[in-house]
Formats: C-alpha cells, structure tokens, sequence
C-alpha cells in the first residue's frame, strides 16, 4: 500500500471508536476554538474548519452548538493544549495532542500508557522531527496532473499530489488548508472531500509485527480512554 491509503488508514485510526468520545473530543475543540477566537465563522478560521469537520463526522448539531454558547458565556473549564511525544510499541514514533483543564492529571494518563506497554515517553521534538504537519485532502480521482495544474494556476503552495486505487491525495502546508480547499472548490465544483483535514503526516512508517501487536492495541486503547487525549498521531503500520 502507498502513503496515500496509510494517510486514510491513520487519518480514521486517530478517532476513537466509541461515539461519546468523538462528540466530547469535537465538543472540547469547538468550545476552545470560540472561546479564544470568538464565534463568527468568518473571522475564525479554525472554529469553521473544526465545525465542518465535526458536520462530516456526524456529530450532532446539539453538541456544536452547546460548545459555541458555553464559549460565549465566559464561564467554564479553561483548558490547555499539550502535546508529549515518544516511541511506542515496536519502536514506533508517537504524537499526543491533548487539551486539560488538569495536567497532572493528563501526564499520568499519558505517561502509564506508555509505562504498561514497554515503551518510553520523551521531551519535545523527540518524535515531531519525524512528521510533516501538512492539510491533507483525498476524494476519487485519476487525474493528478490536472489537480495539480489547478492549485498552481490558483497559487496554492502544494507539496505533492498523488493518485492511487482512483484516489487523488493533496499534500501541502498546513498553513495552505483553506486556500487548497477553496481552490479545489472552484476547480472542480462537484468534487466530495473524503479527507479534509491538518495532521502529522510521518515521512517514514515502522512495521508493527508479532508481540508488538497487542502491546501496540493496549497503548492506543489506553490513551483513548483518556478524556483528556484529543488526537493521536503515528508512524506505526500494523502488520495481520
């Protein structure tokens, strides 16, 4: 398989299965998206991608809308970002985005993860020198060469465009989020965005293979049992 379906692959990996914890992931965002760059979706930015997101993810219109209005009463938890890196099972790198309102709290959490299964915690940039932080876009396709010629023609910074299994996947800076979007919008008007999103894209992947399996299943389950991790990125490609 190529980088494009492993972006796919992670890209669904990095949600958590059960649905209260995607609502309350996307709810958290939101509220913190409004509280700190207000609710109007034409000054903020990052509120109307991560409302678009959670559209597209199905989470209900209730919970979207109880995070914007707790965020424009003023009130509530006051929560930080914080991000810790490290190798997971088989050697793997790994990124954690979290937002805590506790974190003491979150560092346990995180920190145990990687205690019960063999792997090691580190400081930062211990794993982020191993990822691209780029928007990803992916929608069906055979035609990279066109793609490609519309994004320059509308001078979008692009750093590849590939096709594989009829799917076409974007790759620029993540600052260019917006602009790619907005380009392939009024390029190609009936195009459907399978992938729209800004991540950690790795530029290079570790097999995870034999023993390593199930350690590397306790570790994402630990960590997404925490309330307080909001994504999860990594290089890592299970091997059946």
């Amino acid at each position: 398989m190529g980088r494009a379906f492993e972006v796919r692959k992670n890209a669904m990996a990095k949600t958590a299965a059960a649905k209260t914890k995607v609502n309350s992931k996307y709810g958290k965002e939101i509220y913190v998206a409004a509280k700190n760059g207000g609710a109007e979706l034409d000054t903020n930015l990052t509120l109307k991608r991560l409302i678009e997101k959670a559209k597209k993810d199905q989470v209900p219109a209730h919970v979207i809308d109880k995070a914007i209005e707790k965020a424009k009463g003023g009130a509530g938890e006051d929560y930080q970002p914080a991000r810790y890196e490290g190798f997971g099972p088989g050697n793997c790198m790994v990124i954690i985005d979290c937002l805590t309102d506790n974190p003491n709290r979150t560092i346990k959490d995180v920190r145990l993860a990687f205690t019960k299964t063999n792997s090691k915690i580190g400081g930062p940039g211990t794993a982020a020198h191993s990822f691209d932080h780029q928007a990803v876009f992916a929608f069906a396709g055979d035609n990279d060469e066109e793609v490609l010629e519309a994004l320059m023609m509308a001078d979008v910074d692009v750093t590849d465009v590939e096709v594989e299994d009829g799917v076409v996947s974007v790759f620029a800076p993540h600052t260019e989020f917006f602009n790619v979007k907005t380009a392939l919008a009024d390029a190609f008007p009936d195009v459907k965005l399978d992938v729209e999103e800004i991540t950690f894209v790795p530029q290079t992947n570790v097999d995870i293979e034999g023993d390593d399996i199930p350690l590397f299943q306790k570790f994402m389950d630990m960590l997404n049992d925490s309330d307080d991790v909001q994504n999860i990125y990594h290089n890592a490609i299970v091997k059946d």
